[in-house]
């Protein structure tokens, strides 16, 4: 009877676009096993009970056993009531695992309100370590755009939402004995294995930029019959939705393609606005590659990206150009050999045809290259951090991967609404602060600086903002002038490019009751390697590394704790481009990236970053971290405030090797205090700056990072050394 009943149930899944994948052999399913699996609305117990193969146990939490129509469509299905903090109730279904049984659990304990992944009990750990049984992570995709789910209001409903389960291999399931003791970090070993299911279960590896935006389209562009919310705004104050999105892009997109090659780079010189959004996919469409300016550089700079791009023309707007009095920068430009196109231009060229061609083609979802995966997505460029400036090349899989990796551990939707200050030509602010939002249905709002500190405050505070991404220097500057309810609406806030410092987080949490969580990463990784989130969130960590990346921690000559960050994954870039090899991409070696971080990852997987290796000093043979330079001196430094800015770099010595150099504008600082300060402490004397320099400001990036190498320039000519 129990068969004939899944046989029904099955089909009639089936009928209504409901897929079972099995990544195993049925008949290898090993004898006792645990199911886990995500929970997103109240058909989730009666679908795997159709497609799960066997005879499982189901517990049921109380929501579902209660519910008569559920226990009514699983009569002939073995289920039991089960309490996750309920010892009792854990004891009972382990004796059913140990008895040869397999079980299904539902590791959030409740249906997700918000699409992705909410707490997870440590029991069905437990029940997987006490039983020897290995856990089989099951992901159901799908179901939370339906009328059984509970996300009404963040996701839109429909009544036949395409539904795919994934059922991947069996894991095993051993705890780490340091873990035995720590119960409470039980639930993280399972969400580990869930937030991977959740990346696997949603990242297409072939899909294009462009089509990813026309799949989020499809799904978040309507709401009723007529109504078409509006998703993107910026300081022109004229939200648009997807389909203005789209139909835009379509129209630069085949303007340009008429101009350009196939796989042309193309430069973008263009702030945070819906055009530069529509040009960047209108490009990417028709498969020519957007290379992002750095507009923060100089023209000299940005004449060389070009040259190193391979860049024959060059997009950007006339109201920007006067507005940053970047006229000089376009003279260069021509100079130069380059054609610069100004999309003001535009409107008289376009005519009636293309608007309509456009617009059918939004109507038929005509997507002119669907498959990405490997091909060039993106040009971008360093920081200058390390040296010149090397062209970056991301694929539409690296950036997609890492879209969907940051999704796996923070959730946003239609309730959300981003606010990004970050400039897309930086890898932080394209593909977290645009793309991220764009592609899962969350609003955005574009701000063309991050510096316009009071604005800001007063944006986010009009507008609702409730996530935010930003670098320690801005969080700062909004903190000290924001009104203390501003900020009243903030779910959650990342913080990237340098280090989130403690008296950044305390100001945030004691003015506006806010963490700031930290990320980490690189242009490089397109950019986000790890992340703290509000489920697992360590002040001082850079968080956990993010879903299938691979990582090594390689040992460096005279640091004694922890190693290099080696990291490979779908989101590592394709490759360099040199500016002494225009126009020629160097892969990485075997697909590592050496990050250049002295990191340790403490037994359930933080990471911590204890220095650069760059960031060392030589010095009689000794190495000397810059940082821990840095750190003392602003620690020594306090009594004097918070404005004070602190610079260290190291020279060559003719004795010694290297010598510390601290720049700074506070001329309170001397040697002398700094000596009190770490003999006091007990540090070495190391530590101790052999030359303080007075100026006025220290040089930074346009994201608010110090500029340590033109930092250096400075001091070498200053102090006369070649």
């Amino acid at each position: 009877m129990r068969d004939l009943v899944r046989f029904c149930l099955r089909t009639i899944f089936k009928i209504f676009k409901v897929r079972c994948n099995i990544a195993f052999d049925i008949n290898k399913l090993p004898t006792k096993a645990v199911y886990v699996s995500n929970h997103v609305s109240y058909l989730d117990p009666i679908i795997l009970f159709a497609f799960l193969p066997g005879n499982p146990v189901f517990a049921l939490n109380g929501h579902l056993y209660r519910n008569k129509w559920i226990r009514f469509m699983m009569k002939t299905a073995d289920i039991m009531p089960f309490n996750p903090i309920d010892p009792s109730d854990l004891k009972e279904l382990i004796a059913k695992v140990d008895s040869g049984r397999r079980c299904v659990i539902f590791a959030e304990g409740r249906i997700t309100e918000n699409g992705g992944l909410m707490k997870i009990y440590e029991a069905p750990g437990l029940l997987a370590d006490k039983s020897k049984a290995p856990i089989i992570p099951v992901w159901i995709s799908g179901l939370q755009y339906g009328y059984f789910s509970k996300t009404k209001g963040k996701l839109p409903h429909r009544p036949l939402p395409r539904v795919i389960i994934t059922v991947k291999n069996p894991v095993k399931f051993r705890l780490k004995d340091e873990l035995r003791r720590q119960r409470d970090h039980i639930s993280n070993e399972v969400y580990m294995i869930m937030r991977e299911m959740s990346f696997e279960a949603t990242y297409n590896d072939n899909i294009s930029l462009f089509a990813q935006l026309m799949k989020t389209a499809k799904i978040h562009s309507k709401k009723g019959l007529l109504s078409r919310p509006k998703f993107v705004e910026d300081i022109n104050r004229v939200p648009n939705s997807y389909k203005d999105i789209i139909i835009k892009s379509f129209v630069l997109g085949k303007y340009f393609k008429k101009l350009t090659q196939p796989e042309e780079h193309v430069a973008l010189l263009l702030p945070n606005t819906i055009a530069a959004v529509c040009t960047f996919f209108g490009l990417s469409a028709y498969e020519r590659i957007p290379v992002m300016l750095n507009f923060s550089v100089g023209a000299k700079n940005m004449v060389s990206m070009c040259k190193t791009a391979v860049v024959k023309k060059v997009i950007t707007s006339r109201m920007f150009i006067r507005n940053a009095k970047m006229e000089p920068v376009i003279e260069e430009m021509k100079n130069n050999g380059l054609e610069v196109i100004f999309l003001e231009d535009l409107r008289n060229k376009i005519s009636l045809w293309n608007k309509i061609n456009a617009f059918l083609r939004y109507k038929i979802k005509r997507v002119p290259h669907r498959d990405g995966g490997n091909k060039k997505a993106v040009i971008l460029f360093t920081s200058g951090s390390e040296g010149a400036p090397k062209a970056v090349v991301l694929s539409h899989a690296n950036i997609i991967s890492n879209i969907k990796q940051m999704s796996a551990i923070e959730t946003i939707n239609v309730t959300d609404t981003v606010f990004n200050a970050l400039p897309m030509f930086h890898s932080f602010g394209l593909t977290v602060g645009t793309l991220f939002p764009l592609f899962e249905g969350a609003k955005l709002f574009l701000y063309p600086s991050p510096l316009h500190y009071r604005i800001i405050s007063e944006i986010i505070y009009e507008i609702g903002a409730s996530v935010l991404f930003g670098t320690d220097t801005f969080f700062r500057g909004y903190a000290k002038i924001a009104h203390p309810i501003d900020f009243h609406n903030i779910r959650f806030m990342f913080g990237g490019a340098e280090a989130i410092k403690p008296d950044t987080r305390n100001m945030w949490v004691e003015r506006f009751g806010i963490r700031v969580m930290e990320a980490y990463g690189s242009t490089e990784c397109s950019p986000v390697v790890t992340a703290n989130n509000r489920i697992f969130n360590r002040f001082g960590s850079i968080g956990k590394l993010l879903p299938k990346i691979q990582h090594k921690i390689v040992p460096v000559d005279g640091i004694e704790k922890g190693g290099e960050l080696w990291v490979k994954g779908p989101n590592i870039m394709m490759g360099y481009i040199m500016p002494d090899n225009p126009g020629v991409l160097v892969p990485l070696q075997d697909g590592w990236y050496h990050t250049g971080d002295v990191v340790e990852i403490d037994e359930i997987g933080f990471v911590y970053i204890k220095d650069r290796i760059k960031r060392f000093a030589k010095i009689g043979g000794e190495m000397v971290s810059l940082n821990a330079v840095d750190e003392m001196v602003h620690k020594a430094c306090e009594k004097d405030g918070t404005e004070y800015a602190y610079g260290v770099v190291a020279v060559p010595h003719e004795s010694k090797g290297e010598q510390i150099v601290l720049v700074t504008n506070n001329q309170k600082v001397t040697q002398d205090c700094l000596h009190n300060y770490i003999r006091n402490n007990g540090m070495s004397e190391l530590y101790l700056p052999r030359v303080i320099l007075y100026h006025d400001s220290l040089p930074v990036f346009a994201t608010g990072k110090a500029d340590n190498v033109t930092l250096k320039k400075q001091v070498m000519e200053e102090l006369g050394i070649k």
